[in-house]
């Protein structure tokens, strides 16, 4: 069932009728699979992709690379336990190369965002340093391209008479 965890992924709007269909299988079989796997706690919830810059909403996101020092016992897990904890943090992964921590943040601002890392997340014990990237535009998010029905770019051309 592999394949339903990919269909719902790109769709979670698709009813279990509809996904019987182009699974080739019942639905009930859909509605038990499913049902296992969101006690398995394989299926984590569901949510709509938005477009923030189409929904005018003030709102600024940046990665945060951080340098950590792991726990005893623990490893990264404790620190990185702290940081979800914080309400502007969407996600937290483990990473590798030369930083530890890939931490993707939301706030009403960019300067919101840089107190944020200057004075809460840069101050934990466990953090070495950071690098703050801030993200300008999504082209493409979850797998869903955003700008593709968007004025084309003009810049290149070139009016030749």
């Amino acid at each position: 069932m592999d394949k339903l965890l990919t269909l719902l992924q790109e769709n979670a709007r698709l009813s279990c009728e509809q996904l019987a269909v182009m699974l080739g299988t019942t639905e009930d079989e859909v509605k038990n699979q499913i049902s296992a796997y969101e006690k398995a706690g394989v299926i984590r919830g569901y949510q709509a992709l938005i477009n923030w810059e189409k929904a005018d909403a003030n709102r600024a996101s940046a990665l945060i690379e951080l340098r950590v020092t792991p726990k005893r016992d623990r490893g990264f897990d404790e620190i990185a336990d702290r940081i979800m904890q914080f309400e502007e943090v969407e996600s937290v992964y483990l990473m590798s190369g030369g930083f530890d921590l890939a931490v993707r943040v939301n706030g009403k601002s960019m300067q919101e965002i840089a107190l944020f890392v200057a004075k809460r997340l840069s101050t934990l014990d466990s953090v070495l340093s950071t690098a703050t990237h801030f993200i300008l535009t999504r082209y493409k998010d979850g797998g869903v391209v955003l700008n593709a029905e968007d004025e084309r770019d003009e810049r290149g051309s070139v009016l030749c008479d």
